[in-house]
């Protein structure tokens, strides 16, 4: 075990520092609120193991307790909980009503995790709080009306749940209430008119929910409001209330897709309005003529049934960014003065979107600078101006999603940095190749009120590197991504000021700012989330910083913690070590699925009895497919479903490792592109999982030689597109992200309607999502698994897995569609013949013969991305959302007949003729304009079946 010597001075050190600590801490945490945090911790399930330190010391004296932060109040003689900060710790359970007992509590920070049941009413017992945070969780039940009596509440968060019912009208007591946020729940019934009267309210979020009409005219009375957000709710046979025309503070109106009738009101009277969205609604009559705020940045008009001429009081708007009214019933002659007062400098653009109307007339002087993009296609103008036509203003573009963008790189080549820690360049520092380790910073702005962020990037450095005290030049924008909502999705590097490390007490101002929402953007960013906080580095110098809640003022308990921690930990660390290798070979397959079973929520448990009688006891007739994991069946329950099991070979251990993978990811990943599972059987020596089956087997299936009925091209993009979807949403939607790591077309899976579902869970990892508590940086260190052919290189040398290791094998997948050819075959790999044919200026030889007829632009744009996706360099490859970006555009550019479901053409336009001479189209790559049925990220479980093999 070591030196004894060694050992017995170590245990009197940690004796006598164990006495420091108590005369140190003093004072012990009120009993009724330790038992409230046991009583919480009994109720959460904790896989990562996050909360071991509860239950272990005293909760506001111990470094230990993991988020809990306190706070002494004058002549009590005890300590009180202030904070509970759990900020995506991956737990799951409920949220125990002991919760009310915390009588001292401000802040309830569940964010971003997945916890389960009521919000219990017994919150509504703590006056002191003022954040509840408990968004991106999968809570149900009705809002309590307790929650009303919390006077001190400053904002609450429950988007992103599954909460329903109705909004209570006790909320109107929350007179100290500013952030509001309730999208993307289930909640019903009517917005109720007495949250105007809060005071104090800014923002109302209610988006995304099942709300009816009709919208109260008394929210007009709200003193402070500056956005309401209520889009993709039924206010059906109501209109617009004509008193929204004089909430002077109203910055943001956006009630997208909600079923409204009536006209649009005049809105030019609020000062200081700067984005309007009132698509798909059911408007008429004309648009109001009077000029709107020189604030504007978006006016969103489209698809309503609105009529007469555009009106003259769209130009002179210095800040506009994107105009729209496409899909409407105007005519008339189109504007030509719109861009008049704007000065387009750096990367300033306007989009004016007026496709789909009855536009007739093209002016003689019509001439738009460059940097404004004119849609009129679908217009009688584009029948006869061959100006029109010339001038490329009537091709068909989608256009409702600005650019996602990344920052700038390096001008110059540097030596490498150490690399003992993280340590960067940081692109923005005056001193040229200087190295040192940022902090992370994951930050969405949630209802911003503009189109494009590119020409707001600098007011935005600007902006919040001024409230968090630092240099511009400490502010690294790395990469910013539009999504649905829309919402900005930035990722940001905090840079030391000229030095190569933070202090501890700098990084926990950091923190204390962005994660208390102690910071105010200007206006036109709108309310902001924080989705992570990577530490990197900083996490092993400074571990308490982020295990810990507690204050600056408790650091010297935190460091005398951290220092009887270690010496414990030296005193039994060879023991300890000793144990746990003889415990691990003493555990069995089933003993361990038996303890991981227990942690599985929402899905299914079959008996080996119920797959037998299913598969008529697995007879051979039923076997539908085989793998390396084991054998595929198709069967039947006994109300009659259809299903896909999925039996594992015996005695596997690999198989254990992904039976487990496979249960812990698919429960709680819901999305139309990706396979559903319905439940799973663990007894005996057996392993299965049940999914639905899915009729139409795999892709691979479909690109055989075998096959009877090939995909037509249209059907191509579409897989290509559904199975880009699902990969989009395991990056960036799920909680936490997720890296596949086996993407190839026998892991696609096709439904009835030939709806791609990307399925087999087994190899995939957790992505390296920053918490409180640090994480690794951009990727992921692993053994190297997958499939031959499809492995990204770099991740192949490296060992370093990334979001972008997907993207490769997606591209080759993407290869497979368009050639028919298997990854590796007969000694050659797909991606370089491709690149050789590519490279050589003739395609038309390696494109699939049996497509029979095919757009060539549309051929060559999809292999052009197919290529980029294919690049050993990682950094050269697409994100993903890219890449679903452009695979819209080109489905958007087939001709009508070679839609995404067609067998057969019989278009004139289509051809096989392909060369050197078809150029790969440029410009941008824009979401499709009917996002409300494709263009978003589908986060319901689908109908249709499934059958992973």
């Amino acid at each position: 075990m070591g030196n004894p010597g060694g050992i017995l001075r170590s245990v009197i050190l940690l004796v006598l520092c164990t006495g420091y600590v108590d005369i140190a801490m003093g004072q012990k945490t009120d009993p009724t609120e330790v038992n409230a945090l046991k009583a919480i911790k009994d109720r959460l399930i904790d896989p990562l193991n996050k909360l071991k330190s509860w239950g272990s010391g005293d909760p506001c004296t111990s470094p230990r307790w993991t988020g809990i932060s306190c706070t002494k109040i004058p002549s009590d003689s005890y300590l009180h909980v202030t904070e509970i900060q759990l900020f995506k710790m991956n737990l799951s359970g409920t949220l125990a009503p002991e919760v009310g007992h915390l009588s001292q509590l401000k802040t309830l920070d569940f964010m971003w995790n997945n916890l389960t049941g009521n919000i219990p009413r017994e919150v509504g017992n703590i006056t002191t709080l003022k954040l509840i945070t408990l968004n991106g969780n999968q809570l149900s039940g009705s809002l309590p009306d307790e929650i009303g009596n919390l006077v001190n509440l400053n904002r609450l968060q429950i988007d992103e749940n599954n909460i329903s019912g109705p909004i209570p009208k006790s909320f109107a007591n929350l007179t100290s209430m500013k952030h509001l946020h309730m999208n993307n729940n289930s909640l019903s019934g009517q917005i109720p008119y007495e949250l105007s009267r809060l005071p104090a309210l800014l923002h109302l979020l209610v988006d995304n929910n099942n709300l009816s009409g009709p919208l109260p005219p008394k929210l007009a009375e709200t003193p402070s409001l500056t956005i309401l957000q209520a889009d993709s709710n039924n206010f059906s046979g109501s209109s617009i209330p004509a008193e929204y025309s004089s909430i002077r503070t109203l910055l943001k109106l956006s009630l997208r897709n909600c079923s409204l009738q009536g006209s649009v009101p005049d809105l030019s009277g609020i000062p200081k309005f700067g984005y309007l969205d009132l698509s798909w609604n059911q408007l008429n009559g004309s648009i109001p003529t009077n000029r709107l705020a020189s604030d504007i940045t978006t006016i969103d008009l489209s698809h309503n049934f609105l009529n007469g001429n555009i009106p003259s009081n769209f130009s002179g708007l210095p800040n506009l960014q994107f105009l729209s009214v496409n899909g409407n019933l105007l005519d008339g002659e189109i504007p030509s003065t719109i861009w008049s007062n704007i000065t387009f400098t750096g990367n300033r653009t306007l989009i004016l979107d007026f496709q789909n109307n009855s536009l007739d007339t093209i002016p003689p002087a019509f001439d738009p600078p460059e940097a404004v993009m004119v849609l009129l296609y679908g217009n009688p103008v584009c029948m006869t101006s061959n100006a029109a036509r010339s001038a490329n203003l009537c091709q068909p573009m989608s256009v409702t999603e600005p650019q996602s963008g990344e920052g700038r790189q390096l001008s110059k080549i540097c030596a490498p940095c150490p690399t003992d820690q993280d340590y960067e360049y940081n692109p923005s520092s005056p001193i040229p190749c200087f190295c040192a380790v940022p902090v992370g910073v994951g930050f969405r702005l949630k209802s911003p009120g503009i189109s494009d962020f590119g020409p707001y990037k600098e007011t935005f450095e600007t902006d919040i590197t001024s409230l968090l005290e630092l240099a511009v030049y400490q502010l690294y924008i790395e990469r910013y991504m539009w999504e649905t909502g829309p919402r900005l999705n930035t990722h940001l590097k905090l840079f030391p000021n000229n030095t190569t490390l933070f202090n501890t007490s700098e990084v926990l101002r950091l923190m204390e700012l962005l994660a208390g929402w102690q910071i105010t953007l200007m206006d036109v960013f709108g309310p902001y989330e924080l989705l992570n906080f990577t530490l990197g580095s900083y996490a092993d110098e400074f571990p308490t910083v982020e295990s810990s809640g507690l204050k600056k003022s408790a650091l010297a308990g935190i460091l005398v913690g951290t220092i009887v921690a270690a010496i414990a930990t030296s005193v039994v660390s060879t023991v300890f070590i000793m144990k746990r290798r003889r415990k691990r070979r003493t555990i069995s397959r089933r003993s361990l699925l038996s303890r991981f079973s227990v942690k599985i929520d929402g899905v299914r448990c079959f008996t080996f009895d119920e797959m037998a009688t299913a598969t008529n006891n697995f007879n051979i007739s039923a076997q539908v497919g085989q793998g390396g994991y084991g054998k595929v069946y198709k069967g039947n329950l006994a109300d009659g479903t259809a299903v896909a099991i999925k039996r594992a070979h015996e005695d596997s251990l690999q198989g254990s490792k992904e039976f487990c993978t496979e249960i812990e990811l698919l429960s709680r990943l819901h999305h139309r592109n990706l396979v559903s599972l319905v439940g799973y059987c663990d007894e005996e020596d057996e392993q299965m999982l049940v999914y639905e089956f899915m009729p139409n087997g795999t892709l691979r299936d479909h690109l055989s030689v075998r096959t009877e009925r090939p995909l037509s091209f249209g059907r191509r993009v579409h897989i290509a597109l559904g199975a880009a979807k699902g990969i989009l949403y395991l990056h960036t939607e799920a909680n936490p992200p997720i890296f596949h790591r086996d993407v190839k077309a026998s892991n696609i899976l096709l439904d009835s309607k030939f709806v791609a579902k990307v399925a087999d869970f087994g190899l995939s990892r957790l992505a390296p999502v920053p918490d409180v508590e640090g994480t690794l940086p951009a990727h992921i260190s692993t053994v190297v698994k997958g499939t031959p052919g499809y492995l990204d290189p770099e991740y192949f040398l490296t060992h370093k897995l990334t979001e972008r290791s997907d993207v490769y094998s997606l591209g080759v997948v993407f290869l497979e569609l368009l050639t028919g050819m298997r990854p590796i075959q007969h000694g050659k790999n797909i991606v370089r013949e491709v690149n050789l044919a590519y490279q050589s200026g003739d395609i038309s030889k390696i494109i699939d013969s049996r497509m029979s007829l095919y757009p060539p632009e549309c051929v060559t744009r999809f292999l052009a991305l197919a290529i980029k996706c294919c690049r050993d360099e990682t950094e050269a490859r697409p994100y993903m959302a890219d890449i679903v970006r452009e695979l819209e555009t080109i489905r958007s550019m087939l001709p009508e007949g070679e839609d995404a479901l067609s067998e057969t053409t019989g278009s004139g336009l289509l051809t096989k003729t392909m060369s050197s001479s078809s150029s790969t189209p440029t410009g941008g790559l824009y979401v499709s304009s009917h996002m409300s049925t494709s263009g978003q990220v589908d986060s319901g479980i689908p109908s249709g079946t499934v059958a992973p093999r």
